[in-house]
């Protein structure tokens, strides 16, 4: 089969080569891909010790063809959503990949694989990131990189829970997320957005959330006395709090996964709107990873096989 892969330990290189479809084990399904996401990190995220060319990728969706002797309630050929972070046996960019049973939801009939693709990772950490903030309506929030995959699904669900929600972005992308929900739009580009958003919510807003790396310093400059700052990207360590402001990085729990089922079923009923930036072909895979690794999206970019 063909495969993204990276080709060596100490070179970020990724190019495509030829590879064999991954053995699965007893718990494991095999899945002809139809879609897969692209992120951020999807060219550095390689567990240690393993093989190369590493087929890299975390995320996708596809029609099962192989079902380990262990897996329960998944049939051949059943459509389904998938990751597949740091195994050994390689990621989703490719056109077959393996998958352990328990990160498998059914793909609704309503969505394609394109949809489906799109929603595990950025869908996990949104839903993780809201868990970690701990707001109710009334109260207010900034996001730092509000326009991504991320972004776009908080915005939406922490306003549908009567949350105020200010965001930053490029100018471009504004209109975009006030009709996702945004009140309040700074363009991280102006020296004095972080003072706008401070008189937006009257003094400061009640949490704040950094998605994009390098952004929680200023994120943390907008939240109110006491109030709580959250880190995606895993910088929360060089942030130093001030004004009794709690700063953490969102946690990771397998019960999240039940959460993203639900999110999917959201977005298949159009309760909750799915951005996707663009569609590339596998061909163009590469160029799909070099434009997220610019970090100036609305919503996600995924690939699409066949």
């Amino acid at each position: 089969m063909k495969v993204f892969a990276r080709l060596a330990a100490d070179s970020g290189e990724v190019s495509m080569v030829d590879a064999p479809v991954p053995q699965i084990g007893g718990d494991e399904v095999l899945v002809r891909v139809g879609a897969f996401g692209v992120g951020l990190h999807d060219r550095s995220f390689i567990p240690r010790g393993v093989a190369f060319p590493y087929t890299i990728g975390t995320e996708g969706a596809g029609t099962v063809v192989e079902t380990g002797d262990q897996v329960a309630g998944v049939s051949v050929g059943d459509r389904v959503i998938f990751t597949t972070s740091l195994q050994p046996q390689g990621g989703a960019w490719a056109e077959y990949a393996a998958a352990n049973q328990h990160t498998l939801i059914p793909l609704p009939d309503g969505l394609t694989f394109a949809q489906g693709a799109a929603v595990p990772i950025a869908g996990k950490a949104a839903l993780e990131s809201l868990n970690a903030l701990g707001l109710q309506g009334g109260d207010s929030l900034f996001i730092a990189g509000a326009s991504g995959a991320i972004g776009s699904l908080v915005i939406q669900l922490a306003a549908a829970q009567g949350i105020r929600v200010a965001g930053s972005a490029s100018a471009g992308n504004h209109a975009h997320m006030r009709a996702l929900g945004l009140e309040h739009a700074a363009d991280y580009q102006q020296a004095d957005w972080p003072e706008g958003v401070r008189v937006w919510a009257g003094g400061g807003v009640s949490a704040a959330l950094a998605i994009q790396p390098g952004t929680g310093m200023a994120s943390q400059s907008v939240v109110r006395d006491g109030g709580r700052l959250i880190t995606v990207s895993g910088d929360s360590a060089q942030i130093r709090p001030e004004r009794g402001i709690t700063v953490q990085q969102i946690s990771h729990s397998h019960a999240t996964q039940i959460k993203v089922a639900g999110l999917v079923a959201e977005i298949a009923k159009g309760q909750v709107q799915l951005i996707i930036e663009n569609e590339y072909p596998f061909a163009e895979a590469l160029d799909a990873l070099k434009k997220t690794e610019t970090r100036h999206a609305r919503g996600k970019s995924v690939v699409v096989l066949g």
